[in-house]
């Protein structure tokens, strides 16, 4: 059992969860349809990467977390006070893009680390497509909303 490896995976979990969470969070605020539809196809896409990460810990021996943090839900919170304020779907893009932000750098500090097993690595980069779509989509909203 390699723990450094483990521990990696299971930070890049508890964040993937969060991010589940907040995606999913940010449909139930959304004022736009097409936008609740987008968050929970991308939560979705978000808990698939979860699982591929979960399967890996667990064949290195680890027992992968299945909750997210504390920082995710005052993030979440942080996001509801945002829209509360009228900030509505242009704060929810806000806050999700900070969410994607951070989430990339964690996956890219593992994706560095020369400590990780390539076939744990090529895991990692699987999971990574979901958050490198994910901030493809958070720019092209930005976009349209900064178009609006």
């Amino acid at each position: 059992m390699n723990n450094h490896v483990i521990s990696k995976l299971d930070d890049l979990i508890t964040t993937l969860i969060d991010s589940v969470k907040g995606y999913e969070h940010s449909a139930d605020k959304a004022q736009s349809p097409a936008f609740d539809t987008l968050f929970r196809d991308l939560a979705a896409e978000r808990q698939s990467a979860v699982a591929l990460l979960q399967e890996r810990s667990r064949a290195l021996g680890g027992k992968p977390n299945e909750f997210g943090s504390a920082a995710g839900t005052v993030h979440r919170r942080i996001e509801d006070i945002h829209v509360a304020l009228g900030g509505g779907d242009k704060a929810i893009i806000q806050a999700i893009d900070r969410g994607e932000d951070y989430l990339n750098e964690e996956f890219e500090s593992v994706l560095n680390d020369e400590a990780i097993d390539p076939e744990t690595q090529a895991v990692v980069r699987r999971a990574h497509d979901s958050v490198r779509h994910g901030l493809t989509m958070v720019e092209q909203l930005k976009q349209q909303v900064a178009a609006a």
